[in-house]
């Protein structure tokens, strides 16, 4: 399919910069496609469309301080964006990450900032380099922690004070660069609420990468190569999704980024805890053999993150309820508000 076809008008005030405060009073546009049928809610009333037996699954990663600014020993300053370590040997660790300004970072360049030295390994495409810190994989981890900035995404021009701001209330698991932000709408309180209504809630993790702000770039989405993201689907949670759908509830994804891990590893697994890297893009034509339903924001055009909510949908129905959403003035992107896709 043509990548156009997935691309709708918004226009740029729309873009949401901070949150809504309580969280769960965002506004909540819920889409029935097999019904044709799209209402206007508030997220708190998201209890009056699941049935007591459905089962919620929330990616429990956690985001950490990835942005890191140093010093060139020619001189200079580069920003340092931490995508992944690589591997860890004693107190020195191997990164991937983007630099910048890429045009000075060449292999064998030294970077020094608070608290490290590191030297630029090997350079890649799209500004994607290789770092060696002179810390271990946990000791970069803290000094992230320490002298790190928000990775916020680029099209959100502040910078929050507070890391409970792009963070979900159920974080736990340290390892992504930007948030799984469909879960910003749950408080503990509505959470609590829900659990209370007979709804029963799993995890599993998958630690975002970078790549889910980019847009497909290719003429046609089938030439696009889908970026790979570590994901861990533990026993637990799938066997509540087995015990799910044989008493006949369904299983709800909350966010693209937990549909992702789903269905990379549960797709056609027996009952199992599973690992590993997963690059699946979900397009028109995919069969969905875990989720039921989804919870998500409302995504940048012509991305893959529109796309995989199409093929959930329909790419016509998505695009009309997208549509609506901007005539209504909801709120888009990370900090935005929420839909229902039953």
């Amino acid at each position: 399919m043509k990548t156009f076809l997935f691309y709708y008008a918004l226009p740029e005030k729309l873009i949401a910069q901070k949150p809504v405060r309580p969280r769960d009073h965002s506004r909540l546009m819920v889409i029935d496609h097999k019904t044709g049928r799209i209402k206007d809610r508030i997220f708190r009333d998201l209890g009056e469309y699941l049935k007591p037996g459905d089962l919620l699954v929330l990616n429990d990663t956690k985001v950490f301080r990835a942005r890191l600014f140093g010093n060139l020993a020619t001189g200079g300053k580069v920003e340092i964006f931490l995508l992944r370590p690589i591997c860890s040997s004693g107190r020195s660790s191997l990164w991937q990450a983007l630099g910048k300004p890429a045009k000075k970072l060449k292999p064998g360049t030294i970077v020094s900032g608070r608290g490290f030295r590191a030297v630029i390994a090997a350079r890649g495409q799209q500004g994607i380099c290789e770092i060696k810190f002179n810390l271990s994989r946990p000791g970069v981890f803290r000094l992230a922690s320490r002298e790190g900035h928000i990775p916020v995404p680029p099209y959100i021009k502040f910078e929050p004070k507070q890391e409970d701001v792009y963070q979900t209330v159920y974080a736990k698991k340290i390892g992504s660069v930007a948030a799984p932000t469909a879960g910003f709408h749950f408080t503990r309180r509505l959470i609590a609420a829900l659990r209370r209504r007979g709804i029963k809630f799993a995890t599993v993790t998958l630690h975002v990468g970078v790549g889910t702000f980019r847009s497909i770039e290719s003429e046609n989405i089938g030439s696009h190569q889908m970026h790979a993201e570590y994901a861990v689907l533990p026993l637990r949670t799938q066997k509540m999704i087995a015990q799910t759908k044989k008493q006949g509830g369904r299983v709800i994804a909350v966010g693209t980024t937990t549909v992702r891990a789903l269905e990379g590893l549960a797709h056609g697994h027996p009952v199992s805890g599973r690992a590993g890297w997963v690059n699946i893009f979900i397009k028109p034509g995919y069969k969905f053999t875990v989720i039921d339903g989804l919870i998500t924001n409302f995504h940048l055009p012509r991305s893959t993150l529109i796309v995989l909510v199409s093929t959930l949908a329909g790419r016509q129905f998505v695009l009309s309820a997208y549509r609506r959403a901007v005539r209504k003035r909801y709120r888009f992107y990370s900090f935005g508000d929420a839909m229902l896709v039953l």
